[in-house]
């Protein structure tokens, strides 16, 4: 099998039951007036991540030089927005994991709700099989507006 781009459909479940709150304004079914702490973890080439992905696990996650279980921490520095009948939301910021050597090819990154008991899932994103020797991977953040979103629901 392989990996696959998608918005999880337990996320999509989960919007229902007010499970993730990406800042802490407007969650009132939700137990905490905080965000929830998101993470994007990498996955090798062989994996199977897609929209059946429930939750993290550490099971064909990259491992290496640098890297740590579990990935990196995503920063959502603005809240939910919406411009027409598209609502959207994309990281402040870049995925960035930082001084890495990761040998085995990977392709996927899943970015979960780490404040979650179950480590819930959002969304698997694909690219280009990469390896890293001893430097910088970057994933860098689309426009955060109804077209290009990282998260979008229309």
């Amino acid at each position: 099998m392989a990996n696959t781009q998608a918005m999880t459909t337990s996320f999509k479940v989960d919007l229902f039951n007010a499970v993730h709150a990406f800042n802490g304004t407007g969650v009132p079914a939700h137990t905490a007036s905080t965000a929830d702490v998101f993470k994007a973890a990498l996955y090798i080439t062989t994996a199977t991540v897609n929209a059946t992905t429930t939750a993290y696990s550490a099971t064909n996650e990259v491992s290496g030089t640098g890297y740590t279980a579990g990935g990196v921490v995503v920063t959502f520095g603005t809240a939910p927005n919406s411009s027409g009948t598209t609502s959207f939301l994309t990281p402040s910021a870049s995925i960035t994991y930082t001084t890495v050597t990761l040998a085995t090819s990977f392709d996927a990154m899943l970015l979960y709700n780490d404040t979650n008991a179950t480590d819930k899932s959002v969304a698997v994103y694909t690219f280009t099989a990469q390896t890293v020797a001893a430097g910088t991977f970057s994933l860098t953040m689309p426009t955060n507006d109804a077209t290009t979103g990282l998260l979008r629901i229309a």
